[in-house]
């Protein structure tokens, strides 16, 4: 290899500069040491496990106070680290690159000694972050450096062979949501997982999440009764088969020997007057002459089949060969109001049954009707994940004026027990719920983490904490849910709250997070939560619709791929819950598995690439 000459000191060629970047990091520096050292009460408040972690947040904080694009680009002019991977280490990697800009300014110069004890540097800042993704979430598995979480559906009580071919396939994080199920159902979930470790080998964190102060709609009236029974047909309209119905008797039910299309209580006397090959005549909700025809009979129950399809309700009256039948119980149907751009709703903590709408607006009710006070008019207000949104145009006592803005042009469903979301106003609602604090004491004994939903201030963490300290003497990570514009801005705060204990974690719930937030900041809002995770060195949960398609028996979309992808920047990954969620487990550890040699939070790893490597092999030709 040829000796390299240079003709022209570099230091001359490049003295203007040099020298101002000289002047621009070491101003830069001193601005990163004067915050931490504004921050002393801070500092000292949080738990020795995070000492060199908050340092290094306000470090970084300071980094990013202003735009530092231009002194990037001049960085990398010259060859050296434009700080843009910074996060763990900012302190550190500031000192660096001025001490390269030192040398090549004034080579014969020393390098002044910069550092601080008590900043990580290159080495401390992912180490601390690993340390405290393990205190917090577990160890990750030895195939991944990712977790995956998974939330837990009601059938995780009842069936053992799920929770066990979740851990089976890759679930290190069990997450139970304590606003659906009980104490009896949570208890069953984690038994399951305890057998299931047993057998496999596996160990499995289990986090539960407090349900939260959550503005949720209610109050719609359930719609009526109607239950759908129809043969099947070919594509010609011929039927191919009779539907099968189980006749049993409303006083003791017993449950349909084999698949029906549904099952059907009656009168055990009624029951008792019909034999094989009895037809049972009906007319259905829509005046349709139908009949049934039994084909077996049992002391358990009937089987009937129906070649024509019916609508059933209550009333149909089913005419037997001696007296005359009602069904027992129908399911009702959920309603719903149909909104479209333009209308008028109105949003309630009124009882709906008092309110008349003379102006022709819809009238829903809310949960915790407090929040309502807080709300302005011209403030905007979205319901069910932002698939309907509205500006309130007028507010009384306990009652909003919406006008329906965002929804589809032939109209969007609103119903009960969809969230709403309130961006624009500050609701001053307490952090925890007389639920969330029952619910507590359970969580303090069988928990491994405790979720806090909608957390917005440093004192809502105070809070927990304090209730945390009477209920157990263990120290148990909490997690903070970041799923509020405020909870966003507020987050360094919330991070340093959370540190005064000995492990934490955040999530990031993008769910209510893009609506509050904006669906089209979502990108670069989740970026600068894993960047200020990271410089915090506190683990992060890429949490809400991964994978979403798959898990509820679909096939997942390119862009979900590609998502989940991205959640490998994270420390743990969480699914939510539907028919495959198994299969969405594996196919998420197979994605996490393969990422982690392309990608490490905002690098890019070098491995070797495969077409590189047969270019390579084929001698640059063609391929």
């Amino acid at each position: 290899m040829p000796e390299l000459v240079l003709t022209t000191p570099y230091a001359t060629q490049h003295a203007p500069e040099l020298a101002g970047l000289l002047t621009e990091l070491t101003a830069l520096r001193a601005n990163m040491v004067d915050l931490a050292g504004q921050s002393a009460d801070q500092l000292q408040a949080v738990h020795p496990n995070f000492e060199r972690s908050a340092r290094n947040l306000l470090h970084y904080l300071a980094l990013r106070q202003h735009d530092r694009r231009g002194l990037q680009s001049r960085l990398a002019v010259l060859g050296l680290s434009s700080l843009g991977r910074a996060e763990a280490h900012a302190l550190a990697t500031v000192d660096a690159v001025l001490a390269a800009v030192q040398a090549l300014a004034n080579p014969d110069e020393a390098a002044p000694a910069l550092a601080d004890e008590l900043a990580p540097d290159f080495a401390d800042g992912p180490r601390l972050l690993a340390e405290h993704s393990d205190a917090c979430l577990g160890a990750a598995p030895p195939t991944r450096d990712v977790r995956i979480m998974v939330t837990m559906p009601s059938e995780a009580a009842t069936s053992y062979e799920l929770v066990r071919d979740l851990l089976q396939q890759g679930m290190d994080c069990m997450r139970i949501n304590c606003a659906h199920d009980d104490e009896a159902a949570w208890t069953q979930m984690m038994a399951h997982l305890r057998q299931a470790e047993q057998e496999l080998g596996k160990t499995c964190r289990v986090s539960m999440d407090l349900a939260g102060p959550k503005l949720r709609t209610q109050g719609l009236p359930p719609g009526q009764a109607v239950l759908r029974v129809k043969p099947t047909r070919d594509p010609s309209g011929q039927v191919l088969a009779p539907a099968r119905l189980w006749l049993t008797s409303q006083e003791q039910p017993q449950p349909a020997p084999a698949a029906a299309a549904a099952s059907l209580s009656f009168p055990a006397t009624w029951l008792g007057e019909l034999t094989a090959d009895t037809r049972v005549p009906f007319v259905d909700a829509r005046g349709a002459q139908r009949q049934l025809t039994v084909r077996s009979v049992s002391p358990a129950g009937c089987w009937a089949e129906l070649r024509q399809t019916a609508y059933l309700t209550p009333k149909t009256t089913f005419r037997g060969p001696k007296t005359d039948a009602t069904v027992a119980q129908l399911p009702e149907k959920p309603s719903f109001l149909l909104l479209r751009p333009g209308d008028a709703l109105r949003v309630t903590a009124r009882p709906l049954a008092d309110l008349e709408a003379a102006d022709g607006s819809a009238i829903i009710g809310c949960t915790l009707p407090e929040a309502l006070a807080c709300v302005k008019a011209g403030e905007q207000i979205w319901f069910d994940d932002g698939k309907i949104g509205g500006v309130v145009e007028a507010v009384e006592a306990g009652t909003l004026h919406v006008r329906i803005t965002q929804a589809h042009a032939e109209g969007e469903k609103l119903r009960n027990d969809k969230g709403i979301n309130l961006p624009d106003t500050r609701l001053d609602l307490p952090a925890l719920t007389a639920k969330d604090l029952q619910d507590l004491a359970f969580i303090a004994q069988h928990a491994d983490l405790v979720a806090l939903s909608f957390v917005n201030s440093p004192a809502d963490v105070a809070l927990l904490h304090q209730h945390l300290a009477r209920l157990t003497d263990r120290d148990l990570p909490i997690v903070l849910k970041i799923e509020t514009k405020r909870g966003f801005d507020d987050l360094p705060a919330l991070l340093l709250a959370a540190m005064e204990a000995g492990s934490c974690g955040v999530m990031i719930a993008r769910g209510d997070l893009a609506v509050e937030c904006g669906f089209e900041r979502m990108a670069e809002v989740q970026e600068e939560m894993l960047w200020l995770c990271e410089a915090a060195h506190v683990p992060v949960i890429w949490a809400t619709q991964v994978l979403e398609s798959l898990a509820q028996g679909g096939r997942p979309s390119r862009a979900e791929i590609t998502d989940a992808a991205m959640g490998d920047r994270a420390e743990c990954v969480m699914l939510n819950k539907g028919p495959r969620m198994v299969d969405a487990v594996r196919i998420l550890g197979d994605i996490m598995q393969r990422m982690q040699a392309h990608q490490h939070k905002k690098s890019a790893m070098l491995r070797h690439l495969h077409v590189a490597r047969r270019w390579s092999k084929n001698g640059g030709e063609q391929l």
